[in-house]
């Protein structure tokens, strides 16, 4: 196994905090909240009732994945874009049968850990992991094989991302594939009230996953955030047909870090995720948009997620 830690090169995730919670209104990017303690939590809302979206997604990959193998070929270069615990595209071994996989993900000891085990359960697979930051820019090692490389971004992480952003991020994909494809996996619109459960489960994991990034604030940037100060929000907003989720001060409260402060008024909040939800129409339009000029979708039966061939 080899491993590249690339995120010295990102921006500071100090200044990128600090700058955010000054911001009007405050943010936080959701790339903060995949540290150990948040990679864990996703995994475990990855399993409550309220979030279909994995289960939608491997109904596809259960029912479809010859249809994919057929058009990218065995063999390939397997590029994980957030591969978190590995575990979906693992899942994939058996019939893509990557010559190579590189996992890259933000959280470098996460991923180092998961990707140990990866190599032990796959002698066969040339394993590489990459640390980085690819919201800013993802630029791969020179051990990254050149030829036939498929890009993998599964889940609703595209969602992460405004439009415009979307499109610059897909175009960077596009750059990394040399010509290969990009599957892609995107949340299609929903009833409201359905959507806003699967981001404010009965159990409350959602709303730890949420709370935690001030966990990662109070860590990375200094600040002194006390959690029981905020509760976590999800709404759906239709105008931009995506879910946001925002932590709500409970109370009046001044949040400090080194050579700044800020107060928060009692119900005023921090952004720290949008999730757009697309129509296949919108999704093919966002693909081409990106410079892609090939591109197939595929649906569970109830038309509640897609994944996208795209070459």
């Amino acid at each position: 196994m080899q491993f590249f830690d690339r995120l010295p090169v990102a921006v500071d995730p100090a200044t990128e905090l600090r700058a955010g919670l000054a911001a009007s209104p405050a943010v936080i990017s959701p790339k903060f909240f995949y540290d150990a303690l948040g990679a864990r939590l996703f995994e475990a809302i990855c399993e409550l009732p309220e979030y279909s979206l994995p289960r939608d997604e491997q109904e596809i990959f259960a029912h479809r994945t010859p249809e994919i193998v057929a058009a990218v070929g065995e063999g390939a270069t397997f590029i994980d874009l957030g591969a978190g615990n590995c575990a979906k595209a693992e899942r994939l071994f058996s019939t893509l049968r990557p010559a190579q996989y590189v996992a890259v993900d933000i959280a470098a000891a996460f991923l180092r850990e998961q990707l140990a085990a990866v190599a032990r359960r796959h002698p066969d697979i040339e394993v590489v992991g990459v640390a980085a930051d690819f919201t800013h820019r993802l630029d791969l090692p020179d051990a990254v094989q050149t030829q036939r490389r498929v890009a993998f971004y599964p889940g609703s992480s595209i969602g992460n991302f405004a439009p415009a952003e979307a499109t610059a991020f897909l175009s960077q994909v596009r750059r990394i594939g040399m010509g290969g494809y990009l599957l892609l996996g995107a949340d299609l619109v929903k009833a409201p009230d359905e959507l806003v459960r699967g981001y404010d489960d009965a159990l409350g994991v959602t709303a730890a996953f949420n709370l935690n990034v001030l966990n990662v604030a109070n860590r990375l940037a200094g600040t002194d955030f006390e959690l029981n100060d905020w509760r976590h929000v999800a709404l759906f907003n239709e105008p931009e047909s995506r879910i946001e989720m925002h932590l709500e001060a409970r109370r009046v409260v001044t949040v400090t870090w080194p050579g700044a402060e800020r107060r928060f008024t009692e119900g005023e909040r921090i952004h720290t995720e949008n999730s757009y939800k697309y129509t296949l129409p919108g999704l093919t339009a966002l693909l081409r948009a990106a410079g892609y000029t090939s591109v197939r979708t595929y649906t569970d039966p109830a038309d509640r997620f897609a994944l996208a061939l795209a070459q």
